[in-house]
């Protein structure tokens, strides 16, 4: 008996003293990433900003901080890996991002270097592009986008002579031809096929602390007549793309319905495409909202080069906005791809949000910050202008449940 005990008191030493290696945590490499500051804001450098490295072939993400000196490190497998930083500090803004790093055999040590922005007053808080179910009947439908614009400051704004669009190329998959030879995006954002813009006399169309405007993107009718599964977007309050001499395609631009305000059917500042209706990607569209600054949208256009055709694919023409002008932005990548490419630049958008089907009435939403909401008492959504961060999919468009009618 004594002997036995003796043997059972060695197994339990050896067992609390012995830490069994995990065959998998020795295959994982090294990885830090030390953001760089841009010039004149050293002082920025802190503990605590968000660091994202997500898989490129198998969509596998990982989260981390960094330390007091701007640095993060995890463990990761090897492979090849986009990396993005986000740090918001009131309303200034730091993003950098990185698309191919490779990990290999040995420690990766990773140079960041982060561009400054400020914090929107006006965001994109939700982009429903993807279409729906047409059941009970047979087939899809996608003549029903919508996006929501919100006011996540304290003040009034005014939509008037805002624009809108989307860069090409349409699909986060699609060829860029826009690309420099290093690599590196254009020195503006090419925007394809139409920009839309926003009438008014400058305090036309206000919008209070914590509200939202409706913009239909295709049909302003109540598509839930006919498919319940869709949505709703013949309201009083939706602003609607429409201009039939632009747009004659009745299944993706039939008549707005008869609650919606003639004043709110909203202006083509220019149409550089040649299709009959609101190309907006159904499946990864990058979509921006922008002012024209020191004139208007037509003093703007009307300068030289700044309508051109997209080398490579003369078809599509787009119309070079400066990426300053920019007010809120959101790329969308294709989950059914494993090729999806950034189009906006760190400044604009460090990030992404992915769209993993299309036609299931899914939609794209910004997330509450819930902490300045309860300081502000109204509504404010995250915004770091980075959409890995504040950004998600839901399984149902906000539209769909019929709220707000």
């Amino acid at each position: 008996m004594k002997r036995i005990l003796t043997i059972l008191l060695l197994v339990l030493s050896l067992t609390t003293c012995t830490r069994f290696s995990d065959p998998y945590e020795a295959s994982l490499v090294r990885v830090t990433v030390h953001a760089v500051y841009p010039s004149g804001h050293a002082d920025a450098v802190r503990e605590g900003a968000h660091v994202l490295f997500e898989d490129i072939a198998t969509g596998s993400a990982w989260k981390a901080e960094t330390d007091g000196r701007g640095a993060a490190t995890v463990l990761l497998p090897k492979g090849v890996f986009r990396v993005s930083m986000s740090d918001r500090q009131g309303r200034d803004i730091f993003n950098g991002s990185m698309s191919r790093v490779i990990v290999a055999d040995e420690p990766v040590t990773v140079q960041l270097p982060l561009e400054y922005s400020l914090a929107g007053t006006l965001v994109v808080k939700e982009l429903y592009v993807g279409g729906c179910s047409k059941a009970p009947q047979e087939g899809t439908w996608q003549s029903d986008q919508y996006v929501l614009l919100h006011n996540n400051d304290s003040e009034t704004v005014y939509l008037d002579s805002l624009c809108f669009g989307s860069l090409h190329p349409y699909n986060s998959n699609g060829v860029n031809h826009w690309l420099q030879a290093d690599g590196s995006l254009p020195d503006f954002a090419p925007v394809v096929s139409v920009v839309w813009n926003f009438p008014g006399d400058g305090t036309t169309y206000p919008l209070a602390p914590g509200e939202d405007a409706l913009i239909a993107l295709r049909g302003a009718i109540d598509h839930t007549a006919e498919y319940p599964l869709s949505v709703n977007l013949n309201r009083p309050d939706c602003f609607v793309c429409y201009n039939p001499t632009y747009f004659p395609n009745p299944i993706y631009h039939p008549a707005p319905g008869d609650r919606i305000r003639q004043d709110h059917i909203l202006e083509v500042a220019v149409k550089t495409g040649q299709s009959n209706a609101n190309v907006v990607s159904i499946s990864s569209p990058a979509f921006v909202i922008f002012r024209v600054r020191g004139g208007s949208i037509q003093e703007f256009l009307a300068q030289p080069d700044i309508i051109q055709p997209t080398p490579g694919a003369a078809s599509d023409i787009v119309v070079k906005v400066p990426w300053e002008w920019i007010i809120d932005a959101v790329e969308v990548f294709n989950g059914s791809s494993s090729g999806n490419a950034k189009r906006l630049p760190p400044s604009v958008d460090a990030g992404y949000v992915t769209q993993s089907e299309t036609f299931k009435g899914r939609s794209l939403m910004r997330a509450v910050d819930e902490e300045a909401s309860a300081a502000a008492g109204f509504v404010i959504l995250r915004d770091t202008n980075n959409s890995s961060m504040d950004f998600y999919e839901s399984e149902t468009a906000s539209l769909h449940t019929g709220a707000g009618e």
